[in-house]
């Protein structure tokens, strides 16, 4: 087995093994990148990818709008899927694992899932749908959810997938504001070993909308009948024509829309183009899990969010390898499933989240098993790893000897952007890495004054990444206001929203949102570093910190906490002491909670978010707003009560 790590102090660096198996090696790349990053990212689009045009001007920005690879022709889906069809035709290009262990899983090689997504894109064709209309997809992890991005793909359609775990009001919503021509959705999916119908819900969410028109994927045994405007899936195929002519798309011009929740407001959604989106989606996957063509990468997100998106689908595939998903949950029949995932299908790259990392913790180390020799690379995303849970994911999952990647993005980069590149490293635990080679990320001060070193807003650079959202869906001023302004006034810089500390070798370590941090008696507490050190108590499986209005010092701290086994009274008041002086140690009397809530679940996402704005809502005892994004909604009442409990104490 290859040595890929060694330990350098607190940090970890890739040994020679790992470094000749990597894609990039040699860190000289981010200074040659830094140069000039256009012709950074302009050779890059020529190698990578098959342009039916070239572009004629690398990168164009006026004002807060920009453009990559002008006048460049291409379309994603014939780079995802028609140039590999000579080489790599009959390798596998998706494995799909049901959650029922009884049933069998399905495999589509290149030529199979090129034929099926021809033969999809002519039944969108058929039903209407012509470059620059917007379908909706509301589908759950099938196969048919990455076969309909590719055929919308493939005529020029913009896709606009909504999460399946989404309510009715939520699909309703995004279908009003895309202008949705189409719908697909599925009869159901399993969760937890139960059939949730998802069409039911897919039809109380396009009525009273100008949709009339659904395409039904059958999930379960038996068809049931369909109503006016609906049709089945494989019904349609098969009166479907066997190939349809890629649409000639210019770089710029939209592939998809993806929904970002808001708190109260409406989501914005975010619109992503074809030919930058393609170029970073590539080279991302490619440098951050070091596949060759025929290994596996499982990106356990769903393909509701744009980790998904990026991932699970169009990276993989623009690079010929081959992507898993998993339709259910990861402890069913029991928590060793994912891990008997991997070692079945030999899976080399796992990229999951730390929120279901720390449940795996709390489910005990004898669900994992002692080997797991496919895996190469461990990838961390959707929010900042605590130290406790990236070690115990180094030492458990990567048995102390691989690459662990924790990589920072939004919706609105469309690719991974900050994260140590797995042959260059160094890795460090609760550091995300360096600014992607060909992108500049900094922070700055709250006042807009840009910053060498320490903590403060993160921001990007100009030129900005080819990925980069090119706008909101018929908001032009919301993605002027949301990302370059600051405190009211116009910035040249784009915003994330997050806070984070730079460090004088660029490395960054990020803290959350920037909403979230507490000002207690004038000092500023990032939630995420309070959360950190209250990970280091052995009782507590998993935190949530949030604020409270305080009359005296503006805010308090509040701690929602899952404890890994039901703890009696007693256990609870030296579990709370415990909790206060591991604060008290790690950053200071100042941090010390006013409450301290244990709690059986905290409120989620599906993909594992804790949605800490519920909590703030909840010790506020105000409106909570949407709540279509919570997967386990049934949490909520119990924490009301031991907020009203907490009061009484």
């Amino acid at each position: 087995m290859k040595k890929r790590v060694l330990k350098k102090g607190r940090f970890y660096v890739p040994t020679k093994d790992s470094k000749n198996e990597s894609w990039i090696s040699d860190e000289k790349i981010y200074g040659e990148a830094a140069k000039d990053p256009i012709k950074f990212w302009e050779k890059l689009a020529e190698e990578g990818i098959s342009w039916k045009e070239k572009w004629k001007k690398g990168y164009e920005q006026k004002g807060e709008f920009f453009k990559w690879f002008l006048g460049g022709k291409l379309n994603i889906c014939y780079n995802a899927l028609d140039r590999h069809l000579y080489r790599l035709g009959d390798n596998k290009a998706i494995i799909w694992v049901p959650e029922k262990e009884d049933e069998k899983e399905r495999i589509y090689t290149y030529k199979e899932l090129w034929k099926e997504v021809n033969k999809f894109a002519n039944v969108l064709k058929q039903k209407g749908i012509k470059k620059g209309d917007v379908v909706c997809i509301y589908l759950p992890l099938i196969p048919e959810v990455i076969i309909s991005m590719l055929a919308c793909a493939r005529i020029g359609a913009i896709h606009s997938i909504v999460f399946s775990g989404f309510s009715s009001d939520a699909l309703k919503v995004r279908v009003l504001d895309g202008e949705a021509k189409l719908l697909i959705t599925a009869d159901g999916y399993y969760r937890k070993g139960e059939k949730e119908k998802l069409l039911q819900r897919a039809e109380e969410g396009i009525k009273e909308t100008k949709l009339k028109r659904t395409i039904v994927i059958n999930r379960f045994d038996k068809k049931r009948a369909l109503k006016k405007g609906q049709e089945w899936y494989d019904e349609l195929l098969l009166k479907a024509g066997e190939y349809c002519e890629p649409e000639t798309m210019e770089s710029n011009e939209p592939l998809f829309i993806l929904y970002t929740s808001g708190t109260t407001g409406k989501p914005k959604g975010v619109i992503h183009e074809s030919g930058g989106y393609s170029v970073q989606a590539m080279y991302t996957t490619k440098w951050n899990f070091n596949l060759k063509e025929g290994e596996i990468i499982w990106c356990t997100a769903d393909i509701g969010w744009v980790t998904g998106h990026t991932y699970l689908c169009y990276g993989p595939l623009l690079n010929g390898f081959t992507t898993l998903m998993y339709e259910g949950i990861p402890n069913y029949p029991n928590p060793g499933r994912f891990w008997k995932i991997i070692n079945k299908y030999k899976v080399s790259a796992f990229y999951t989240a730390p929120t279901a990392l720390r449940m795996f913790i709390l489910w005990g180390d004898k669900w994992v098993p002692k080997k797991m020799d496919s895996l190469k690379i461990l990838g961390s995303v959707g929010e900042p790893i605590d130290e406790v849970t990236w070690k115990w994911y180094f030492k458990k999952i990567g048995k102390g000897n691989l690459p662990v990647i924790d990589t920072w993005w939004q919706t609105e980069t469309g690719t991974n952007v900050i994260n140590s590149l797995p042959g260059v490293g160094p890795f460090m635990p609760g550091i995300a890495g360096r600014s992607l080679p060909g992108t500049k990320y900094g922070v700055v001060s709250e006042t807009g004054r840009i910053l060498k070193k320490g903590k403060g807003l993160l921001v990007q650079f100009p030129p900005f990444s080819p990925a980069m959202l090119r706008g909101v869906w018929k908001n032009e001023k919301k993605y002027k206001e949301t990302y370059f302004k600051l405190n009211g006034k116009k910035v040249d810089y784009y915003i994330t929203g997050d806070a984070a500390v730079l460090y004088p070798n660029g490395f960054i370590k990020i803290l959350g949102r920037s909403d979230d941090v507490i000002k207690v008696a004038g000092h500023r507490l990032s939630t995420a570093e309070l959360e950190h050190a209250i990970h280091k108590s052995k009782s507590i499986g998993d935190v949530a910190v949030v604020s409270r209005p305080d009359k005296i010092k503006g805010e308090e701290i509040v701690v929602f906490a899952m404890p890994k086994k039901k703890l009696e009274s007693r256990k609870e008041e030296r579990i709370r002491k415990e909790i206060t002086s591991l604060v008290n140690t790690q950053i200071g009397p100042i941090a010390r909670p006013k409450e301290i809530y244990f709690v059986e679940d905290l409120p989620k996402t599906r993909s594992g978010k804790i949605m800490r704005r519920i909590l703030k809502s909840l010790l506020r005892d105000e409106e909570l707003g949407e709540l279509s994004t919570i997967v386990n909604k049934e949490c909520i009442d119990e924490i009301k009560i031991k907020i009203k409990e907490g009061f009484k104490r």
